[in-house]
């Protein structure tokens, strides 16, 4: 069970409890739980002062539901010679990242001669993350989290 999963059967508890002095507990339980997370701190605090159950209860969905959070969007507008000069070092970089993967020797001291599984790569810090994030956009480029990136027009070789 996690802090999260916790922090929700503690709030349920407190709704079903008839014991005063379970009640006490689980507010004290919870407003432990509670700052092992992300939340609005004024709200969190009005809603123990006052043990705002329905409070808490909505603070809880929300940690439990989070909103989706939408992709910046480039700050400047990008040419199409600058996205085609990032696509060419991207795809540089990658074939490289590639080659170096599958030149490293094995066990023995000759190449293995497998073939490279890299298909994501960080892109060159020649380009600002606008060009980057203005090629995702454009279906050039997908997002694989972290700062990472995969080319969305050639699939890797397998």
């Amino acid at each position: 069970m996690n802090a999260l999963e916790k922090l929700r059967e503690v709030t349920d508890s407190i709704a079903t409890a008839d014991n005063g002095l379970k009640i006490v507990d689980a507010w004290a339980l919870a407003s432990r739980l509670i700052t092992r997370f992300p939340v609005d701190a004024a709200e969190s605090a009005r809603v123990f002062k006052e043990q705002d159950h329905p409070g808490l209860d909505r603070l809880v969905h929300a940690l439990e539901h989070p909103a989706p959070k939408q992709a910046p969007k480039p700050k400047r507008d990008i040419s199409d010679a600058d996205m085609k000069a990032a696509m060419r070092a991207f795809h540089k970089r990658l074939k490289l990242t590639r080659l170096d993967d599958e030149s490293k020797l094995g066990g023995r001291y000759t190449s293995g001669g497998r073939v490279s599984k890299v298909d994501a790569i960080m892109p060159p810090n020649d380009f600002p993350p606008d060009v980057w994030q203005a090629l995702a956009q454009a279906g050039r480029l997908k997002p694989v989290g972290k700062g990472f990136y995969a080319d969305a027009e050639n699939e890797p070789k397998q």
